[in-house]
């Protein structure tokens, strides 16, 4: 839990610290990701946001060795409250009613995730077969990929409303959701550095799958993630993000690595429950950001001869 909890307060602060370097920054695209990464590399910032990041990852795979797969995913979502009121305060993003009241329902979600907990029956898996990982990620990261430039071609339109970054974030989220499932069987792995047995253990694992997820979608993700991130506000975007990473790790992870559900009826309508209401959260999202639409017409009157 204190791992979590910690992994929360790094991947907030990072995605914060990313985005506020990215704003005093030229426009980012995907088309150009040489320039993309010379030009975040440059910013101190945006390392500082990087580093915050890597921290995150590291106090994840702590988690992933002691918590049950959906366990873990509904403590990280509350990361979304602390995200929220830090782009409030560095970033000056207002929260419209609505996400508020969304926030209001994530949080409600961990609860019932949390109460859902029981440690002498809840179990962590520790293997699941490498085709049935390859038949899970694979086809996920093709999609992934395709709905984010479907969202890049949508979003060049001229009189298309600015988004709210959704699109962005469910690509975005599918992406590291497959990262999330390689982290976790990176972590099986831990267990034999630590009992010494360090060379066949790096063995085993350069010939499992996952370190090679982990590059695909470390690469990916961070060129994708930097231009949706300069693009939408962090407080829509990363909850979006998150919440399809959290669902998309919890129900194919618990599947692949064979983590049962809990047996006691209570337990499981509470983990049910909370999966379902974050996925409600995730659907009643807006998709196009009015504060940024009035933004132009402001720009263009100011532009009109007298």
């Amino acid at each position: 839990m204190a791992a979590a909890l910690l992994a929360n307060v790094l991947y907030s602060t990072g995605f914060v610290l990313e985005k506020r370097a990215l704003a005093a920054l030229p426009q980012v695209t995907v088309r150009e990701p040489a320039k993309l990464l010379r030009l975040v590399l440059g910013s101190p910032l945006w390392i500082g946001g990087s580093l915050s990041l890597a921290a995150g990852f590291a106090a994840q795979l702590v988690v992933y060795r002691t918590l049950p797969i959906a366990a873990a995913q509904g403590i990280f979502v509350s990361g979304l409250v602390l995200l929220v009121l830090l782009s409030a305060r560095l970033l000056g993003e207002e929260t419209t009613g609505r996400e508020r009241y969304a926030l209001g329902a994530i949080l409600a979600a961990l609860l019932m995730v949390v109460l859902s907990l029981r440690e002498d029956a809840d179990t962590v898996g520790s293997e699941a077969p490498y085709p049935l990982i390859l038949l899970v990620c694979v086809p996920s990261l093709a999609a992934g990929v395709w709905l984010y430039g479907s969202a890049e071609r949508r979003a060049r339109h001229r009189h298309r409303l600015p988004t709210t970054g959704v699109e962005y974030g469910v690509a975005v989220g599918v992406l590291y959701g497959v990262s999330s499932l390689a982290i976790k069987g990176v972590s099986n792995y831990l267990t034999d550095l630590t009992a010494g047995g360090i060379g066949e253990a790096l063995l085993n694992l350069l010939r499992s799958p996952y370190p090679y997820l982990l590059l695909f979608t470390g690469a990916f993700g961070l060129v994708m993630s930097q231009a949706a991130l300069q693009r939408c506000r962090a407080s829509l975007i990363v909850p979006v993000c998150t919440t399809v990473t959290c669902l998309y790790t919890a129900v194919l992870g618990t599947l692949s690595f064979g983590e049962a559900l809990p047996q006691e009826p209570l337990r499981l309508a509470l983990r049910l429950a909370g999966t379902a209401l974050a996925i409600t959260v995730l659907l009643t999202m807006p998709k196009h950001d009015r504060q940024a639409a009035a933004q132009p017409s402001l720009g263009a009157k100011e532009l009109t001869p007298p």
